[in-house]
């Protein structure tokens, strides 16, 4: 299985540009859509305070299935179930759910409500999810497990280390599910598993849930798991605050599964299920956004073929040409030549004006024109005064560049209201557009 991740915990696109994707991803390889949905699942009842202003409606989330049932996409949505619960733990009714009253990252697992509240956010999401035949418990950076009050007393009584707490929580949770929902398959992240000794994961976890697995091979096998999955990385990893794809980057992340995924018949009786292409929107719900989905997809379909045709081929190339409506791709620059017929092409071409300009274009007429520094310096400008003669050799110029960037963006803010609720163009404009186009119009405004 070739899953492609969709972090909603940011940007999480409207289901209008989800119509255009979907039959991409197919096009392109993908055979399932890994959902992470956090604050955008239309939550009920006692747990309504999570939903975003945005969150999707229930007839959204029936929608997207069909999109991906038409397209042949299993739909395996994720639940985080451990760590990385900000969207829970930072409302005042459930921080006494937190292992650190401090942080909002992790659940305190020695609360009874916090198993409680799992299994009904759980219940909600698989309910909506009935033809899914996978979930993802998540279960990724436990950050300060074994801090708490709590967890302390729970260790010193029990002679228990962290990795034998985590995997009863973990436990709980899989034990819930297989007793209640028959049949439903279970994947977690392996991180958290890394640490833990062969022995402990031999009574605890096997044939319960399959880890989305890193070179640990050797481990699991010995612990007696049967299969495992690998998570690569399409875009939102090198860096909280990136806002362009690296795609050299991404494509040997994705040459250096397809080495280990060689070695796995040699480990029988452990086979590769599947592989996660993720892409983080945020490193976590209190993160500004990474790369936007329209500006990844180039990175994606690399990604995607260099899995299909074991390796960035002639084939797999002509075919990312083709499907993407591209004449040439630069790898090592991340540029793309060509008009592009992509959904969200445009909103490519943008950013990467104002990755590539606006701050330059910007900070070039502001440092380096000499008469702003002498004749109309913050000091004139707070003071209100200046020789007409001096500040018309620059005007024109500036006023010039400040109505083409503004004209610019108008464009771009209209390309991303198509694609994006309010708070996300909201939230991308102030990180990567207002810093600098603020500086500028603050000095039209002075000088006008």
């Amino acid at each position: 299985m070739r899953l492609v991740h969709l972090d909603l915990k940011g940007a999480a696109p409207r289901v209008s540009y989800l119509e255009q994707v979907f039959p991409l991803l197919s096009q392109l390889g993908a055979n399932g859509v890994l959902i992470e949905y956090e604050d955008m699942f239309p939550f009920k009842g006692e747990l309504e305070i999570l939903r975003s202003p945005y969150a999707y409606s229930e007839e959204d989330i029936e929608r997207i299935q069909q999109l991906a049932e038409q397209h042949k996409l299993e739909v395996v949505p994720l639940v985080q179930t451990f760590g990385h619960v900000e969207f829970i733990l930072k409302h005042e009714k459930y921080q006494h759910l937190r292992e650190v009253e401090r942080f909002p990252n992790s659940f305190n697992p020695h609360v009874p409500d916090t198993l409680a509240l799992l299994k009904s956010i759980l219940s909600q999401v698989i309910e909506k999810h009935r033809r899914s035949t996978w979930i993802h418990i998540g279960a990724d950076e436990v950050f300060h497990l074994g801090e708490g009050i709590d967890s302390k007393n729970w260790m010193s009584h029990n002679k228990g280390d962290v990795g034998t707490m985590y995997l009863k929580h973990i436990k709980e949770v899989l034990g819930f599910l297989t007793a209640q929902y028959w049949g439903l398959r279970v994947l977690m992240w392996d991180d958290m598993l890394r640490k833990i000794s062969v022995g402990a994961l031999q009574v605890a976890l096997v044939a319960r849930a399959s880890p989305t697995a890193v070179p640990f091979l050797n481990k699991y096998v010995e612990s007696g798991f049967e299969a495992v999955w690998f998570a690569s990385a399409f875009k939102g990893t090198t860096g909280p605050a990136q806002a362009w794809t690296p795609l050299s980057y991404h494509l040997k992340n994705h040459l250096s599964w397809l080495k280990v995924m060689q070695a796995v018949p040699r480990l029988a009786p452990l086979r590769l299920q599947g592989v996660v292409l993720t892409g983080w929107q945020r490193y976590d719900h209190y993160s500004v956004l990474c790369e936007l989905l329209p500006v990844s997809i180039p990175s994606l379909a690399i990604c995607l073929q260099t899995l299909v045709n074991g390796g960035f081929t002639e084939d797999a190339k002509r075919k990312v040409l083709d499907v993407l409506g591209l004449e040439s791709v630069q790898l090592e620059q991340s540029t793309c030549e060509g008009r592009g017929a992509f959904p969200g092409v445009e909103i490519y071409h943008m950013v990467e004006q104002v990755n590539g300009h606006l701050k330059e274009s910007i900070l070039k007429a502001l440092e380096e024109e000499s008469a702003i520094k002498g004749w109309f310096s913050p000091y004139h400008r707070k003071r209100q005064f200046g020789n007409p003669r001096n500040m018309e050799s620059f005007g024109s110029k500036v006023l010039k560049l400040h109505e083409d960037w503004e004209s610019f963006v108008r464009d771009l803010r209209a390309q991303l209201e198509r694609i994006y609720f309010p708070d996300t163009v909201e939230e991308w404009m102030e990180e990567n557009v207002n810093p600098y186009l603020d500086q500028l119009r603050d000095l039209v405004r002075d000088y006008r």
